[in-house]
């Protein structure tokens, strides 16, 4: 006995979508008992001192709805708000601050990466610099922010040509930032 072509691709069609859902249905039923723990706790889990960063979410469809981006309420840290960006909010902010004297070429805020274009001081028209930062996380911490210093300097025939940087420029860059965060955050509290 054969099977007539349609019926078969039919059969295949119909596996395909109960496959699709039980796979849906799967994904969504792990993350019912999902529950978020810190990353990074304030204190050492071993000594039993242990306290979570963010606050405890039951499910993705729990008791405060649907939340994409992050909730303000539950995680308090977080800076900047609810779902606007997907990095720190006042990292994010601190780093256009703190390089706002530079022409900023690209910016995306839910990779967390700001590129600057080439500037060059007006006491020193012959060599230039150009910045990219990077916000790693969501908290506001010393590692959630790194920096990359690029330089040129001009030569002869007009040329510019890679030179090195201070060893220490990423670092203070890295240290103007997280002050100027902490400013923000700072003024972000309630009074």
């Amino acid at each position: 006995m054969a099977f007539d072509p349609r019926a078969r691709g039919a059969i295949v069609r119909a596996f395909a979508i109960g496959l699709a859902c039980f796979v849906a249905f799967a994904a969504l039923s792990a993350c019912s008992d999902a529950k978020v723990v810190g990353e990074y706790p304030d204190k050492d889990p071993l000594k039993g001192d242990y306290k979570p960063q963010y606050g405890k979410r039951d499910s993705v469809f729990g008791p405060g709805g649907l939340v994409i981006g992050g909730d303000a309420k539950a995680m308090p840290d977080e800076g900047g708000g609810g779902g606007g960006i997907g990095v720190n909010g006042f990292l994010w902010r601190a780093s256009l601050d703190t390089i706002s004297f530079m022409p900023v070429a690209s910016a995306d805020p839910f990779g967390g990466v700001i590129i600057t274009d080439w500037y060059a001081m007006p006491e020193a028209p012959k060599e230039r610099f150009k910045l990219t930062i990077y916000i790693l996380g969501r908290s506001l911490r010393s590692d959630a922010v790194k920096a990359a210093v690029f330089r040129q300097v001009q030569e002869e025939g007009g040329n510019w040509v890679d030179t090195k940087v201070a060893a220490d420029a990423p670092a203070k860059i890295e240290d103007a930032i997280l002050t100027r965060a902490r400013q923000l955050r700072f003024a972000a509290l309630p009074k």
